[in-house]
């Protein structure tokens, strides 16, 4: 691992202006990123999301501070509308499937946590489950109702005329900033939001609990301010999300997070509960099909069944500034897996003997030095990459602890990467490698001898097995699925 070089600096959604981290801990960085809700698949630009903070959460390491980050899963409280309408996610699915909603969030928690390993990225320290804090919710809940909270018959709705600079971070100030906030019968201002939801008289939930303000479930935004707060202490360093989150969801864990602590104004980034608030920017695919409300949706499991390996679309994210948009484009995608192709080529044909160099040994190196200050930069991935090829392209000194130590960062995993691995091989198809690559191997060697009746006939036996040969290919991958 590398040790840092230049100060590090993020870009702080809250003060909206790029500040150097300084930990609320020394040598440590306390990190919460917002989980997914698990009523059904994550689609890629759910997936953005936790690649930025997986990155984020390296260079933490990479600059040598201990990293704590925790990371929830919501099983319960997230409605339809993020705004505080409709019905619960978690028990909408439950219906339509006629399944048990505990199995439903099992399900799809698993399917979120193999994306999660597909993308190479790290376990945070723990896995926060919303259901297992029911009776900090409501204690947290109890300990801020008298000052900041009213009783309506739909629940427990917190006032937020009763917390400074609400909407800061949004910039929401005015009633048309808040335009997704629904009507709710006997709500004092237009943006307040229920930190604890009544079941309905008649209707009984599959998931609700006993409370002062009668049974029912926590709010959505209730369950992050407790779980970060729980586990990582008020203030912690770091809060991530989606810059979706940014305009209600994260305005109102802050809310939370002052009434909890004290009331004072945002001046103080402490005061919101975290001293930076992070987000990345959407990954936008314009088909439509991003949307999982569409039916069938872009998940990571798509683009492997269609051959591409997970890691070239994160070297997609990687490619652009998590605060920029990032257009989907299956060229884009193939693309970032050439390019990952690549890498990988170079990574192997580098001089085995480096090996025993450390991280000791290139400690002032000029490439790791613009690496480090392009990470330095607010997590600036593109201008990051260039330095990883100039390394991967040697021959420098050193060049093989470079790389190992920048791609420590970067997560793309070229150490356990092969072209067997990169080859575009759509899912159902049964072929075995060793014999595409002997029959591959013996028409390279008629060509080579001018035997083009040979060649040819290898050519299409080879199309006949559903393989392109690719004559010519400058990377020498040799032949793909077609």
């Amino acid at each position: 691992m590398a040790p840092a070089m230049t100060d590090l600096r993020l870009f702080n959604s809250l003060t909206r202006q790029l500040e150097t981290f300084q930990p609320v801990h020394p040598g440590e960085a306390r990190v919460y990123s917002c989980g997914p809700t698990v009523y059904n698949y994550p689609h890629i630009g759910n997936m953005r999301a936790y690649v930025f903070a997986d990155v984020l959460g390296r260079t933490l390491s990479f600059k040598g501070y201990t990293l704590t980050h925790v990371i929830n899963i919501t099983d319960v409280g997230h409605l339809t509308d993020d705004a505080d309408a409709g019905e619960d996610k978690m028990e909408k699915m439950a219906a339509a499937k006629a399944q048990s909603i505990w199995d439903i969030a099992r399900h799809y928690t698993e399917a979120y946590w193999a994306d999660v390993k597909a993308l190479n990225i790290r376990q945070p320290a723990k896995w926060t489950i919303a259901t297992d804090y029911i009776d900090q919710m409501i204690q947290f809940a109890t300990d801020i109702a008298d000052r900041h909270c009213y009783a309506l018959d739909s629940g427990l709705y917190f006032d937020v005329s009763t917390v400074a600079d609400y909407g800061r971070l949004a910039r929401a100030v005015t009633e048309e900033g808040e335009a997704r906030i629904d009507e709710v019968e006997g709500k004092r201002n237009a943006a307040d939001f229920a930190i604890w939801r009544k079941t309905p008289p008649g209707e009984t939930r599959q998931m609700e609990w006993d409370s002062p303000w009668g049974r029912g479930a926590p709010g959505w935004h209730l369950e992050c301010s407790v779980m970060s707060g729980e586990v990582l202490g008020f203030p912690f360093d770091i809060h991530t999300g989606g810059i979706d989150h940014r305009e209600i969801h994260h305005p109102n864990e802050i809310a939370q997070n002052q009434a909890h602590c004290c009331t004072n104004g945002l001046d103080v980034a402490a005061n919101s509960g975290a001293n930076i608030w992070m987000h990345n920017n959407f990954l936008v695919e314009r088909s439509g099909k991003m949307s999982k409300s569409a039916g069938e949706f872009l998940r990571l499991q798509l683009l492997a069944d269609k051959g591409y390996h997970p890691l070239a679309y994160r070297l997609m994210c990687l490619q652009a500034h998590y605060r920029s948009e990032l257009e989907f484009s299956w060229e884009g995608l193939g693309a970032a897996l050439v390019r990952l192709r690549k890498m990988t080529l170079a990574y192997n044909r580098l001089d085995q003997t480096d090996a025993g160099h450390g991280a000791n040994d290139i400690v002032g190196h000029p490439i790791l030095q613009r690496f480090d200050a392009a990470m330095s930069d607010d997590l600036s991935t593109p201008r990051a990459l260039i330095a990883f090829e100039e390394a991967l392209a040697g021959p420098v000194p050193q060049s093989l602890a470079l790389v190992k130590a920048m791609d420590a960062v970067l997560g793309l995993g070229l150490c356990d990467l092969n072209r067997r691995d990169l080859r575009l091989r759509p899912a159902g198809t049964r072929l075995d490698d060793q014999t595409v690559d002997s029959l591959v191997a013996e028409r390279n060697a008629a060509r080579k001898d001018r035997d083009f009746a040979t060649s040819d006939r290898l050519r299409d036996e080879l199309a006949a097995l559903g393989v392109e040969v690719m004559d010519g290919d400058p990377l020498g991958w040799d032949w793909k699925l077609g």
